[in-house]
């Protein structure tokens, strides 16, 4: 608190790191995981001639390197008592395995502010600019301390720094609290033009209603049974479903599980279905290609007789 919010943004995120991030209660080592994490792994490890033989080392920690061997990402790790000529890249699985969880997501956080640092360095004027799209005036986001500021211009001060790393999904605890009534209208504008995920805990249920029109209410009934219950807008919910089935009919391609794109095809229509204009123009083409030699299938023949 006897920073400036200019300052205290800056200070936290001077090393590309989120150093707030880090010291949450998920990433923080319980006694027990510091004592799995000195326990020794057994590695396998292949000569010239293709023979293997199994050793035992002790991890001395995670040194931030990271890549994605097919679907999965490995870790370099450094042993103890052994240079950097030594180090491996290990699987997740085994990692998690040996209780290098919390480890795991350190390097994950700190790749993700790294790739977020790119974007917009981290200066005095940047930051300033940055804390005055949330409302907070330079008078105070530059040149008052934080323990001077109001409930509200915490707030802000508190999204300014969740937003500096254009995360993808935003989690907002009580945002309404101490906001005026010109700050709540800014925010729920902000909140629908963001492109990304919001998660949103919140007693204010006129603020959330205006921004999610379509409610899914789980509740359990009378024999034990939670239900889903659909509410809201109906008219708002039945112009998305037909914006929605309209999109689905106009891809062009899709993403199976395997990752494979697969070409989505235009179903044909059968002839019963053509108008007059598509009945002649299926005609045509096929004469023509009939006249050029080439065969027409059974479903083309079909559509077209």
């Amino acid at each position: 608190l006897d920073k400036t919010p200019n300052e205290y943004i800056r200070w936290r995120f001077q090393h590309g790191d989120d150093k707030e991030a880090l010291v949450k209660d998920t990433m923080t080592l319980t006694e027990e995981e510091k004592a799995k994490c000195k326990e020794p792994c057994v590695f396998e490890l292949k000569d010239d001639k293709g023979n293997v033989s199994k050793v035992k080392w002790r991890i001395e920690k995670l040194t931030g390197g990271r890549k994605q061997i097919k679907k999965e990402y490995e870790y370099e790790v450094q042993f103890v008592g052994m240079d950097y000529n030594s180090n491996r890249y290990v699987s997740a699985t085994k990692l998690n395995k040996w209780g290098f969880e919390k480890h795991m997501k350190v390097v994950d956080e700190k790749v993700a502010q790294r790739a977020g640092a790119f974007s917009t360095p981290l200066t005095n004027v940047n930051v300033e600019k940055h804390l005055e799209d949330v409302g907070l005036d330079k008078e105070f986001g530059t040149h008052t301390r934080m323990a001077a500021l109001s409930g509200g211009q915490k707030v802000k001060v508190v999204i300014a720094a969740a937003m500096w790393n254009q995360p993808h999904i935003v989690i907002l605890d009580e945002p309404t609290n101490y906001l005026d009534r010109d700050s709540l209208g800014a925010l729920a504008g902000a909140i629908e033009v963001f492109e990304g995920g919001v998660v949103m805990i919140t007693h204010n249920n006129e603020f959330c209603s205006a921004l999610c029109p379509e409610t899914w209410l789980m509740q359990k009934a009378d024999d034990g049974i939670a239900r889903c219950n659909c509410k809201g807008d109906a008219e708002w919910m039945a112009k998305q479903s037909k914006l929605a089935v309209k999109g689905a009919a106009k891809m062009e391609e899709m993403t199976d599980a395997l990752g494979n794109v697969v070409e989505v095809k235009e179903a044909k229509k059968s002839k019963d279905k053509m108008s007059r204009a598509e009945k002649k123009k299926a005609e045509k083409i096929k004469k023509a290609k009939l006249a050029r030699g080439e065969s027409v299938t059974d479903s083309e023949d079909d559509d077209w007789d």
